[in-house]
């Protein structure tokens, strides 16, 4: 993903997952003040573990979440989702972050900042690929990342596929719930 600084245009973020299959030292979160032409990384967990999605606050750029989980999979294991995973806050730019929990989600796949209060937040997880857990669904935050509440939870075996606001009203979500299940041997996907 990448995101463009409301108000500076030159000034970039991108999300870099990394490879799937290997450990790498370029995951991470990546900057550019130059619209592009140099990229300086400003956060960085380990080389298993690679950002997933950005948010960037509309009302106040200087405030920045990524989400970071364990990418790595090694074939025919159920490493996925372990050590670094977690939300992350900067509330200047970038420059220095604060873990803001919900490592218990293993992936939290898509986030949203309200454009009107950059307290509220929506964290979509989609959740452990290798099993059930309770920890999948839609978290909210009213306080800044302090304090989560589940708000939308379907199953143990559904997490967030794709989460977007409507641009006209920062109340309406809508959300794609994906039921799948992974193995070393089988993928499932789809559910009601």
């Amino acid at each position: 993903k990448i995101l463009i600084n409301p108000s500076d245009n030159k000034n970039l973020l991108v999300a870099v997952p990394g490879p799937l299959w290997s450990s790498s030292k370029h995951r991470g979160l990546y900057e550019s003040k130059d619209a592009g032409k140099t990229w300086n990384k400003i956060l960085y967990v380990d080389e298993n573990t690679g950002c997933a999605d950005i948010a960037q606050s509309p009302r106040d750029p200087n405030i920045i979440f990524a989400s970071f989980w364990q990418f790595r999979r090694q074939p025919f294991s159920f490493a996925s989702g372990g050590k670094g995973s977690a939300l992350y806050k900067s509330v200047d730019g970038g420059k220095t972050w604060k873990c803001m929990g919900l490592q218990k989600t293993r992936n939290i796949h898509r986030i949203i900042i309200d454009p009107t209060n950059p307290d509220i937040i929506y964290a979509g997880a989609i959740g452990n690929p290798y099993g059930v857990h309770a920890e999948r669904g839609v978290y909210k935050t009213t306080d800044g990342g302090e304090n989560w509440k589940l708000i939308l939870h379907t199953n143990d075996s559904s997490g967030v596929g794709d989460m977007v606001m409507d641009p006209s009203n920062p109340n309406k979500l809508f959300v794609n719930m994906w039921q799948h299940n992974r193995t070393p041997w089988s993928f499932t996907s789809g559910g009601s």
